[in-house]
């Protein structure tokens, strides 16, 4: 089994889509638990609101290659617009942080939003 930690943000009716997000995790992976939503300013593109962000705690017997299908599979279901640019507003971003203890995401390395919420998974 493969523990893992997935970041979950939105800034367009964020806590609809993180909902909507976390039912469709729950139908993919075993959901253990979720972190604090925190709100946190944009990155890059700063006219535009500011983001809800969290994790999620989950464990699967997919293999990490097909984790991330599924999360971008999930974010195209949810009508994720890869048009706007990287820094964009988004109603959804699912992204792979944690891989069995390993940090896959070199974002979490520059943002102390995700550290927290990682920091907070790994307690449990």
């Amino acid at each position: 089994m493969n523990r893992m930690i997935i970041s979950i943000g939105s800034n367009i009716e964020p806590f609809h889509h993180i909902k909507v997000a976390l039912g469709k995790l729950q139908n993919h992976f075993e959901v253990l638990s979720v972190s604090s939503l925190q709100t946190t300013k944009p990155i890059g593109i700063v006219d535009q609101q500011d983001f809800i962000n969290g994790a999620v705690l989950a464990t699967t017997n997919e293999a990490k290659k097909k984790v991330n299908i599924i999360l971008k599979k999930i974010e195209n279901e949810m009508g994720r617009d890869r048009t706007v640019p990287k820094f964009g507003p988004r109603n959804i971003d699912l992204d792979l942080l944690i891989w069995n203890d390993e940090v896959v995401d070199d974002d979490y390395h520059t943002r102390p939003f995700l550290q927290e919420a990682v920091k907070e998974l790994q307690s449990i």
